[in-house]
């Protein structure tokens, strides 16, 4: 069994996963993820995305092949002992809102620290630093049901960032959310990312939230087709200002 690279805090090789359907979703697809990167995995509706992200974390155990954290072999870990590492060590975020209705906002962004152990009162401030980030704040007190499905989605983002996780998964975390609302809430979870020191697998068919990260890589039909290297935003930003100057 080949160890992965010192560097990669995540790597996976030949991953394979078909649906019960008999359809597949991974045909042996391989990949490294660098401490404190920022990796997109782009592709069309169907090209296996979401399948690969939920197998990277342990949700859903690929069918073949081997996955890496920190040079712990996820794929030979029992139910109990994945569950642990995504409470402990991943963070999720869904295309689709789902908090807790009984509980305020608040409280569902302090929901997993609370699950960790962290006591109540660090809890909530910890949600509440990143509610006021993502502008949403002056909602904390807020029963989900009085809430925008942007905003809902913004406390499960804050609720995915503020357990300071050592790795990010995000399935499409910008869907509900509209052009101008998208645009803020990427920056936000991209420079907290950075700032902290967290790694983001980010999972989007849409070309500009691609381009916030460090590196592409394409799924087309559960294979992996180029990897597409990104230059810096603020590069990127310059070479469009001088083109439309031109």
């Amino acid at each position: 069994m080949e160890a992965p690279p010192d560097n990669d805090v995540l790597w996976a090789r030949a991953l394979h996963f078909t649906h019960p359907d008999g359809s597949p979703a991974l045909g042996g697809v391989s990949l490294g993820v660098r401490e404190g990167e920022i990796l997109a995995v782009s592709g069309p509706r169907g090209s296996g995305k979401s399948t690969l992200l939920r197998c990277l974390s342990g949700q859903t155990p690929a069918q073949r092949g081997e996955i890496w954290f920190n040079s712990v072999p996820v794929h030979t870990m029992g139910p109990a002992d994945r569950e642990r590492l995504r409470r402990d060590r991943f963070g999720w975020i869904d295309p689709e809102p789902v908090l807790v209705p009984e509980l305020n906002v608040w409280e569902n962004a302090a929901l997993l620290l609370m699950l960790r152990g962290t006591g109540r009162s660090r809890a909530k401030t910890a949600a509440l630093e990143w509610l006021e980030r993502l502008d949403i704040g002056d909602r904390a007190r807020k029963r989900p049901r009085e809430l925008t499905q942007a905003q809902r989605q913004r406390v499960c983002i804050a609720r995915a960032l503020a357990p300071g996780p050592t790795v990010l998964f995000a399935d499409e975390p910008t869907a509900p959310l509209h052009r101008a609302d998208r645009a803020h809430v990427l920056r936000t979870l991209t420079t907290a990312a950075r700032s902290h020191g967290i790694t983001v697998v980010l999972a989007t068919h849409d070309a500009e939230t691609a381009a916030l990260a460090d590196r592409t890589v394409s799924l087309l039909d559960g294979r992996r087709v180029n990897t597409v290297h990104l230059p810096p935003m603020a590069e990127a930003e310059g070479r469009a200002a001088c083109s439309l100057s031109a």
